[in-house]
């Protein structure tokens, strides 16, 4: 199954900050908000979420394409993706901007602050996919996740009109997006993935309620942090899914990115919905228990024992002949 994977790819500099946010806020001032935080650690990795998701589903045994817009400052980071089995020949290099950086600031509660630098990922809405199906003989899912706005939006129009499949997965983008944009990223789509409060928000902004937002897309994929993911299809009984426990918290950055990288894989080997977030489920503890996004290793012995004691021997057993991981 030929799945590309569209949105940012980025140099994330990650800090800790020892405290907590909450102390800092003073609710009746926050429109005059002026604060600084002394960091404890720094640390400087690579991301994005398609690049994320890319690594993800390669480190499963899958050869995800890789779709966006970085500088010429990519060369190691396309050298790493490509040692690990993503396909990088789609990836627009620019001759004059950055490739993008994410800097972000944890909290001992968890909580972040983030800013996000676009850099050449504006130039993203070049990209043509048309080109990227040719060259592979086909795309069988498009997914479309945060990137330049104006790309996202064409990339779903493009999808549309070619009759390619395609995942909503606008995720921090929704911040961003009118009613309207997010109506044309969402409606149509095979699946449409969000954390429960960016359900909300796209409900909000579009003025759907819940079960007309429902009737969008044939399938919404929405994690709920400590209670799990809803896999709601359309017509059929929704499927809740708990979380994998993690054996310890260094870091969230990323624990989205690595559910889907689980779920479309279970989705690109035509395991069942309840597996496919299983797996996804699974690999984001991977993430929360390292700091980055990518700096995971996965055994699969290691990672399949994790996974019978979370979703018991059956589950275990249904996925192990569909994965692959650089260490056995």
């Amino acid at each position: 199954m030929q799945i590309a994977i569209t949105g940012s790819i980025a140099t994330d500099h990650l800090m800790t900050f020892g405290g907590r946010f909450a102390d800092s806020l003073v609710v009746e001032q926050l429109d005059k908000i002026s604060l600084s935080f002394l960091a404890d650690d720094l640390q400087i990795r690579r991301g994005g979420v398609a690049a994320n998701v890319a690594f993800g589903m390669a480190n499963l045994g899958q050869r995800p394409l890789l779709v966006g817009a970085v500088g010429e400052d990519f060369a190691d980071y396309r050298s790493w993706l490509e040692r690990h089995g993503v396909d990088c020949d789609s990836v627009h290099i620019s001759q004059s901007r950055h490739t993008a950086r994410f800097v972000c600031t944890t909290d001992t509660d968890m909580a972040q602050i983030a800013t996000f630098y676009a850099g050449a990922m504006t130039e993203a809405r070049e990209i043509e996919l048309g080109p990227v199906a040719e060259r592979v003989g086909g795309l069988d899912l498009v997914v479309i996740g945060a990137n330049d706005p104006v790309a996202m939006v064409r990339h779903s129009d493009e999808c549309r009109a070619r009759g390619i499949p395609f995942a909503a997965d606008p995720s921090q983008q929704l911040a961003f997006a009118d009613g309207e944009m997010i109506r044309q990223l969402i409606s149509g789509a095979e699946y449409f993935f969000t954390n429960e409060y960016e359900s909300h928000l796209a409900c909000q902004k579009t003025g759907w309620n819940p079960a007309e937002l429902g009737e969008q897309v044939r399938v919404q994929v929405m994690t709920r942090g400590k209670q799990g993911a809803t896999i709601s299809t359309l017509g059929e009984a929704p499927i809740e899914v708990p979380i994998a426990r993690e054996l310890r918290r260094s870091d969230p950055t990323g624990i989205g990115d690595a559910f889907r990288a689980g779920f479309l894989t279970g989705l690109a080997v035509r395991l069942p919905a309840r597996r496919c977030a299983e797996l996804g489920s699974m690999l984001a503890t991977y993430v929360i228990e390292t700091v980055g996004t990518q700096e995971y290793l996965l055994a699969k012995s290691h990672f399949l024992r994790r996974l019978a004691e979370a979703y018991g021997d059956e589950s275990a057993a249904e996925i192990e002949p569909h994965i692959r991981c650089p260490r056995p």
